[in-house]
């Protein structure tokens, strides 16, 4: 599976400013959009999946990275951290109570940066996320945003195989909702993505 991480990690750079800044960054596990920690001051990267942690780590190795970064192992909710800014990446919609989320967020800093799957997307509703993803903006919405910015990548795979190793997981909704997928190669299923600051 690729989507174009770079190009969605550029969008974010572009789109907020997180020079010298401590982040809190919410969902961070996997690291695929960490570029933005070159320009912070510091990193405080929170994933409740220690798997995922160790995937960040991985990729911080990799890309020079791991000075900037703090990885903690805890749920959201029950930080006690300070910053500058909270990014969720690709989380918010995970969230059991998104406008909690964002409100406890605000709390702990003056700017929250939603970073995640856009209502509507083919994506999200292959991997049978479309409602959370819809409850989460409607939760953003009732705050007041200073800026949101659309955008379309794509989710690519070679085969058949490699999408249903990537939505198996998901469930027996999602696998059925890639059948029509089954005997085709070079797969591209369109992903839209909203940028939100709060």
């Amino acid at each position: 599976m690729a989507a174009d991480y770079e190009t969605m990690a550029r969008n974010l750079l572009s789109f907020y400013d997180f020079s010298d800044k401590t982040v809190i960054a919410v969902g961070a596990g996997g690291g695929k959009l960490s570029e933005y920690g070159r320009t912070a001051r510091r990193i405080l990267a929170v994933d409740h999946d220690p798997e995922a942690l160790k995937q960040l780590r991985e990729n911080l190795d990799r890309l020079g990275l791991a000075h900037k970064f703090t990885l903690i192992r805890s749920d959201f909710s029950r930080l006690e951290l300070r910053g500058d800014a909270v990014l969720f990446e690709f989380c918010l919609h995970e969230m059991a109570d998104p406008e909690a989320a964002l409100i406890r967020a605000k709390g702990l800093a003056p700017d929250v940066v939603v970073f995640d799957h856009a209502p509507g997307s083919p994506w999200a509703y292959c991997v049978v996320e479309e409602e959370k993803v819809r409850v989460s903006w409607k939760a953003v919405a009732r705050l007041p945003v200073r800026e949101c910015r659309e955008y379309e990548t794509v989710q690519k795979f070679r085969d058949y195989g490699e999408l249903l190793d990537k939505v198996r997981s998901q469930g027996e909704i999602a696998v059925g909702r890639i059948e029509k997928w089954r005997d085709q190669v070079d797969i591209a299923i369109p992903m839209g993505y909203s940028l939100a600051l709060i």
